[in-house]
């Protein structure tokens, strides 16, 4: 499916015959250590930079009532960010995933993104804009 905005990915959510359970990392996206002038002109110009997550979080779809409440709860940590990427976990026979069964997903979504794999997750800027990476 493709989204025009996150409340697409919320109502796909929603929609989904196994309950969901949405896993949320805001990043930062800050300039790298021993940056070139090279690179420090693209980061300027925000079109480059390294992704740096800050901040994790998971909540059944039911839980958002949409981008600007997700935004303002996220204001509450003091945690500055730049972008949030959306993972999803499918539940079994009518039952979302716990809290419990997020926290190893959610470390592996941290891991894929300092890794630089963040095409397997939904991505909006801090204005809730779909973002796409190339």
């Amino acid at each position: 499916m493709e989204l025009a905005s996150f409340d697409d990915l919320l109502t796909a959510a929603r929609q989904q015959p196994e309950p969901q359970r949405l896993l949320f990392v805001f990043a930062r996206v800050e300039l790298p250590e021993n940056a070139t002038a090279a690179q420090r002109e693209r980061f300027e110009r925000r079109e480059g930079g390294t992704i740096s997550p800050c901040l994790c979080v998971d909540k059944a779809p039911h839980e958002i009532a949409g981008f600007a409440a997700l935004k303002a709860e996220s204001a509450t940590t003091g945690q500055e960010w730049d972008m949030v990427f959306v993972g999803s976990l499918d539940g079994r026979g009518g039952i979302a995933p716990s809290a419990d069964e997020a926290a190893q997903p959610l470390r592996f979504m941290v891991n894929a993104i300092n890794d630089g794999r963040v095409s397997d997750f939904a991505a909006f800027d801090r204005e809730g804009q779909v973002l796409r990476f190339t």
